[in-house]
């Protein structure tokens, strides 16, 4: 086998073996690529393995993360919930991750982080701390409404009763879920990504991308969500509401409206994203019927050493978040894409 780095003319064949490879995402996508590199400005490695008539038989993309705040490190793939490396068989996944940890060393990476949701047998300390919770979608939308608990089916009416409701499109519906979008992030504490992120992915996947917005009477926005679709797959990877509008329930509305879309569209899973076991977010998107599909984080580090934990649980953390929280909106809209785009 040979393992180099992708060029622009494997473009085609490397997202001929993403479609095709039954453990790759939709972040495996070579747009992706694109999409970080044009919005970020990060430096990538994407390595591919051929077999001796040059058919690609694993792939391995990975984005460098270098600031002066955070280190200088690896991720597969940063921003998003799945990643890591993808191969035939175990030999070409191990030789992949040999030839991945010799750019890490060259280019003085002090760790990588794989995302997976296999665990595979590669040597590599591994995080089992979070969970996608999943949905497996029926025909039509009629059954999944009558399989709702009567508490969910109230929850979801409320909003309407409100006069709420839920539209759904593209570029059109940027304005609105951005401007919930960054409040939220705020008020998490997080800094938020530049809106130009969102853009450069509709551009990307004109067909499989869409935003679904919940309005007041008003026409105020104050829940949305952005779609992504792949391989049966739709995926919510954001999503935000107003805290102010949470007594009427407006998410509710919004995964709703989400899900009948997802049917409607002859999806056979609704995946509603990352969650810890317990918490809060878990235990929304467990009453709608979903379940858990354990995720495995490996990690190679450079000199060993503890598991990297920049997340917004670790205490280190606690103060900036605090004060992040008390910022102008304006301001962390400003500077914020400085400092997100170097968090993985």
């Amino acid at each position: 086998m040979t393992i180099r780095l992708y060029t622009d003319s494997d473009r085609d064949r490397w997202n001929a073996y993403v479609t095709n490879a039954e453990e790759a995402s939709c972040y495996h996508l070579i747009q992706w690529k694109d999409i970080i590199e044009k919005t970020f400005g990060h430096k990538t490695y994407y390595l591919l393995s051929e077999d001796a008539q040059s058919n690609i038989n694993g792939i391995l993309p990975i984005v460098n993360l270098k600031s002066m705040l955070f280190g200088n490190y690896g991720v597969s793939l940063p921003f998003f919930n799945y990643g890591g490396v993808c191969a035939d068989d175990a030999n070409i996944l191990r030789e992949l991750l040999n030839e991945v940890a010799n750019i890490a060393r060259l280019h003085n990476m002090k760790h990588l982080e794989l995302r997976h949701v296999q665990n595979s047998e590669n040597g590599l300390p591994v995080k089992t701390s979070k969970v996608s919770m999943r949905l497996a979608l029926p025909a039509n939308p009629e059954i999944l409404w009558k399989a709702f608990p009567s508490k969910l089916r109230s929850q979801i009416k409320r909003p309407t009763k409100e006069g709420m409701y839920c539209r759904l499109g593209r570029n059109e519906e940027l304005e609105s879920f951005y401007s919930i979008f960054s409040v939220n992030m705020r008020d998490l504490g997080t800094p938020v990504y530049p809106k130009t992120f969102f853009q450069n992915i509709l551009l990307a996947f004109p067909a499989t991308t869409w935003m679904s917005t919940v309005y007041t009477k008003d026409n105020i926005p104050v829940a949305s969500g952005f779609l992504l679709g792949f391989k049966g797959i739709l995926e919510i990877p954001w999503a935000s509401s107003l805290r102010d509008y949470n007594k009427y329930s407006p998410n509710t509305l919004l995964y709703w409206n989400t899900l009948e879309f997802a049917c409607n569209q002859s999806y056979k899973v609704f995946d509603f994203g990352r969650s810890t076991p317990g918490e809060g977010t878990y235990k929304f998107k467990e009453q709608w019927g979903a379940q858990p599909t354990q995720l495995y984080w490996h990690y190679w580090m450079r000199n060993g050493g503890p598991l990297p934990e920049l997340n917004p649980h670790n205490p280190k953390y606690r103060l900036a978040i605090k004060l992040w929280r008390k910022l102008p909106l304006a301001f962390t809209k400003l500077i914020g894409p400085l400092i997100v785009k170097n968090l993985p």
